[in-house]
């Protein structure tokens, strides 16, 4: 029998995980309820960490706050953490408060859900010019991320973002969407106020394939129509289609549904609208973006450039040597997001992942690291929607319960050890009676508004968000 089989019968398996987003409350709930432990083969004991004071990671601070669909993954998740047999503890930083030397004294299996937060590079010419952005850091701005800057640069009436994917769409929306329209999310104050005194007119979306490729979703894709006083423009002669197209539009059914969505605004736009709108969202294709320019040495973005694309009959692009230039403001990149590394960690920077095998954390020579697992986007990219993370981390739990008696012991598996050293080190730890707090306080913030604004016939708000890192320690340790 192995030290941790000795070790652990007469106590829980301890098990941490660096991350509480969706990854990793769906990794502790499929263990909390495998077969192994429901059957009594073992007890675990489980401790979420959360580099932030509140938990759900992506989608507090990673999805465009007027998706319909987060109330209910928030909702699901919420039940999970409040069953009480997890325990979170927020605003706590791996590398900083904790070290992985740390985490193996107190823990037998350690899970990294850390996700994926940054943008991608793009590497075009005039891409550090002043108003180019990167979409993750907007939408880091718009969800109130408490450690960005809480003013935002709203002041292009033309812009360009460059992207096809879902994160593209949402970026475009929030940029184009009247304030006002906001008002029923829980966004910050200073988020309304910033888009309420936008300028913007025209959002210009830009893809490189065709329409019958794109990477956003139906949902995504008619929440766009749903704007206020937002006409929606195609061009037609972006709409090519070659036999991988069409293969497409036969055999997939949500290809198909967008096609015949956005064909149908092609031809809606040509009736005589009674009244024009005052904003315009483009949708681009075909498309591949050359160069972003300023006017005279400004420093400034005034346009950009692509290069138009044609279908090569395998759904891939090929160049055409004609160039188009479009005048903007502002530009923001939407092609993706990238892991970053992790101390005392292997990292692959081209992936931004934690190099892994089905969720095994590997070494430099390739072998799985002993009682180190990874689960979610730093798993295996950023792709793919919150719901496939359910797969991801089934396959790391999986792994982890084959290993469970091989795992090397925690040389102090007190659950009260860990938090004597968060208190001995100063650490401003949360928990979830805290995140129960501060969720009843921002909800105590919406209703104020309502009550005030209902007197003037104004928009009803369920709750409103706390964004200063600061301000939520306080109210969640109060």
């Amino acid at each position: 029998m192995s030290n941790t089989a000795e070790s652990t019968v007469k106590r829980p398996l301890r098990v941490a995980i660096v991350g509480a987003g969706p990854a990793g409350v769906y990794a502790a709930d499929i263990l909390t309820k495998s077969n192994e432990v429901k059957d009594g083969d073992f007890e675990v004991s489980i401790d979420l960490f959360e580099a932030y004071p509140a938990p759900y990671g992506l989608i507090r601070y990673g999805v465009a706050p007027d998706h319909p669909r987060i109330k209910g993954i928030v909702n699901a998740l919420h039940k999970v953490l409040d069953r009480g047999d997890i325990r979170f503890l927020g605003n706590v930083t791996y590398g900083r408060d904790l070290t992985l030397h740390d985490f193996r004294a107190f823990y037998d299996a350690v899970i990294f859900s850390t996700g994926a937060i940054k943008d991608a590079d793009m590497d075009i010419p005039g891409i550090g010019l002043e108003g180019s952005f990167g979409a993750a850091d907007f939408v880091s701005w718009y969800d109130g991320h408490p450690d960005v800057s809480r003013e935002w640069p709203l002041d292009a009436k033309e812009i360009a973002v460059i992207g096809n994917g879902n994160v593209a769409l949402d970026v475009a929306r929030m940029l184009v969407k009247h304030a006002d329209e906001l008002l029923v999310t829980e966004i910050p104050d200073n988020v309304y106020q910033g888009l309420k005194n936008s300028p913007v007119t025209d959002v210009h979306v830009f893809g490189r394939r065709g329409p019958a490729q794109v990477k956003f979703t139906p949902l995504e894709l008619r929440e766009l129509s749903h704007a206020r006083d937002v006409d929606i423009v195609l061009y037609p002669e972006d709409f090519e289609f070659d036999e991988a197209s069409d293969d497409a539009i036969r055999s997939n059914n949500q290809t198909k549904t967008m096609v015949n969505t956005m064909t149908n605004w092609l031809v809606e736009e040509h009736a005589e609208a009674e009244q024009p709108s005052s904003r315009r969202l483009h949708l681009h294709f075909l498309h591949s973006p050359v160069e972003i320019y300023d006017e005279g040495g400004s420093g400034k973005v005034a346009g950009i450039k692509f290069e138009r694309m044609q279908l090569d009959g395998t759904g891939n692009v090929k160049g055409t040597g004609e160039f188009i230039d479009y005048p903007v403001q502002a530009v923001y990149r939407a092609i993706g997001y990238h892991g970053s590394a992790l101390d005392e960690l292997e990292y692959d920077a081209k992936r931004g992942v934690i190099p892994n095998e089905g969720g095994r954390v590997l070494d430099a020579d390739g072998n799985p690291v002993p009682g180190i697992y990874t689960t979610g986007w730093i798993k295996r990219g950023p792709v793919g929607l919150i719901g496939h993370t359910k797969g991801d981390a089934l396959e790391t739990i999986g792994f982890l319960l084959e290993d469970r008696l091989t795992l090397p012991p925690a040389q102090n598996p007190d659950p009260q050890a860990i938090i004597d050293l968060l208190e001995e080190r100063g650490v401003e730890y949360t928990t979830w009676e805290g995140w129960n707090k501060l969720n009843a306080h921002e909800a105590a913030l919406g209703a104020s508004w309502t009550e005030a604004a209902e007197a003037d016939g104004g928009v009803a708000r369920e709750r409103i968000k706390v964004v200063p890192r600061e301000e939520m320690i306080q109210i969640s340790r109060a």
